[in-house]
């Protein structure tokens, strides 16, 4: 088993940690539960696909279960190219059902943000799923390979799609911890 690693490489991509704390400053309008449904089932869905695509490429590497950074990294130039270009379709997929999610740019982050969180979640999920793999949560994995290798252990982007997605949830609701209409805080 290997020991926690509490950063991520390179050094600013902990910086993602912050991505939760953006829906309370997107906007005041809230998502309706509905669509918020919707796009998380997208999102769940997609990383089924997500992580179908990777077990292929895994197996026609060699490399299942799991990756390691350097083999990933050494990988023939051809199927670097392949990746990061799959990777670019992604997230212009997953900025396209934002973008007919939301109403307004705001609001269209705030989706990117949620259905980001359910896809990159479940995309673990569905990799343990179909082929064991991640073992554990302190397992090492490259997560983007744009602009260059982003690596760290299972737990991080794990924890900020829960993150994110727990702060889209309360954002969203009307009793969500910044309503200004919520009854305790209404002023008598």
């Amino acid at each position: 088993m290997s020991a926690f690693v509490p950063l991520a490489s390179p050094w600013w991509v902990n910086l993602f940690i912050l991505v939760p704390v953006l829906p309370f400053f997107l906007s005041k309008k809230r998502i309706p539960k509905k669509r918020l449904l919707v796009a998380a089932l997208f999102g769940i869905a997609f990383g089924f696909v997500e992580a179908a695509a990777v077990v292929y490429l895994r197996a026609a590497t060699g490399l299942l279960p799991g990756p390691t950074a350097k083999v990933i990294v050494a990988a023939p130039a051809n199927l670097l190219k392949i990746e990061c270009s799959r990777e670019a379709a992604t997230l212009a997929m997953l900025c396209g059902i934002s973008w007919l999610f939301g109403h307004g740019a705001y609001e269209r982050v705030a989706a990117f943000l949620w259905t980001f969180a359910f896809w990159d979640f479940f995309y673990y999920v569905w990799l343990r799923v179909t082929i064991g793999w991640p073992g554990s949560l302190l397992d090492t994995d490259v997560l983007f390979l744009i602009p260059r290798p982003w690596i760290a252990q299972v737990w991080f982007p794990m924890l900020i799609s829960f993150l994110t997605a727990l702060a889209v949830w309360f954002h969203s609701s009307k009793m969500g911890p910044l309503d200004r209409n919520s009854p305790g805080l209404k002023k008598a």
